[in-house]
């Protein structure tokens, strides 16, 4: 099923169902006689739950057009948000393209880009070969597709990435790998809006990211959650990124070096991990401006697709231009 959470205009998010090739919208909560008020209370509704969603599906009752109505996040906010790093090639080229910045504010930036690569300067840290490792996102920033994302006013050079992840569909802890899949609830889009200046300078203090990803409006999920049972093997779909129509990049969740499996074992580790948390893949590579040395201006309009789940699209706007 696709899931979504959804309001009529009045900012009430309302669970339901994607039907008629994407085109109505299933009232969940009055399909279910109250029973499923929200998505997140779905997921936490385990096998019974899950039950009656299937039943309110096939029946199409209580239909909604999805052109008179808003997409939210398919649930917002997450009760919590992790985002990882598990693409490889994202963080080569990324560190390639940040050393050719720095570069150039030395009298010989071909040199220079030589002495940081020949030094290990913005390179890829071991640590990411040894463990997943992921910072704790701000739930509170998580908007729906279609919804203006705004620059914040403290950033010159912002940046998309294109992303995928998880919701956790039952309690996870002290989870071995081989048994992590069957607590995947579901797929999502996610777009981690970026500023790359204050990201830059957060960084060196050797914890974060903060204000470069925890404005307000910066991370778009959407359009809905494709439950597992229907999106079917996550590491065979094509990711692809756009700006205006153009397309910019293109990857594979083939390419992924740490899967879900391995993200839920690492986390649950004396950890509990509860339904509906939602962890994050990184960026695919190719998946953002950075690696293509472009950067977003204001009034441009990207477009996150993945395949299995659609397109997120988010419109990013600057507060006086």
């Amino acid at each position: 099923m696709k899931l979504v959470t959804y309001d009529t205009g009045d900012g009430v998010g309302r669970p339901g169902i994607l039907v008629s090739d994407d085109t109505e919208i299933v009232d969940l909560a009055r399909a279910s006689e109250g029973a499923i008020p929200s998505i997140q209370e779905l997921i936490e509704g385990g096998d019974p739950a899950m039950d009656r969603a299937r039943a309110a599906h096939s029946a199409k009752d209580h239909l909604v057009s999805l052109a008179e109505v808003r997409l939210q996040a398919p649930v917002q906010p997450p009760i919590q948000m992790r985002d990882c790093l598990c693409f490889e090639t994202h963080l080569i080229q990324a560190f390639q393209q940040a050393r050719k910045l720095r570069a150039q504010q030395f009298d010989d930036p071909a040199a220079a880009e030589a002495e940081m690569e020949a030094k290990g300067v913005l390179s890829v840290p071991q640590t990411f070969y040894d463990q997943p490792i992921y910072y704790k996102a701000n739930r509170f920033s998580v908007v729906g597709h279609e919804h203006d994302v705004r620059w914040p006013g403290y950033s010159n050079f912002m940046d998309f990435e294109l992303e995928f992840g998880i919701y956790i569909g039952k309690q996870a802890l002290d989870v071995q790998k081989a048994d992590a899949r069957a607590h995947i609830f579901g797929y999502t889009i996610f777009n981690d809006f970026t500023a790359r200046d204050a990201q830059t300078a957060e960084m060196g203090g050797s914890l974060g990211p903060a204000k470069g990803k925890d404005f307000d409006t910066a991370n778009p999920m959407g359009p809905c959650l494709v439950t597992a049972d229907e999106f079917g093997d996550p590491y065979d779909k094509t990711m692809i990124c756009r700006v205006n129509g153009e397309e910019w990049g293109r990857g594979s969740t083939s390419t992924m070096h740490w899967s879900f499996e391995d993200l839920i074992a690492h986390i649950s580790a004396s950890e509990t991990l509860r339904p509906g948390e939602f962890l994050g893949s990184g960026t695919v590579g190719n998946g953002c401006g950075l690696e293509h040395m472009k950067f977003l201006q204001p009034n441009d309009v990207v477009e996150l697709e993945v395949e299995g789940i659609g397109v997120l699209r988010n419109r990013l706007v600057k507060p006086g231009t």
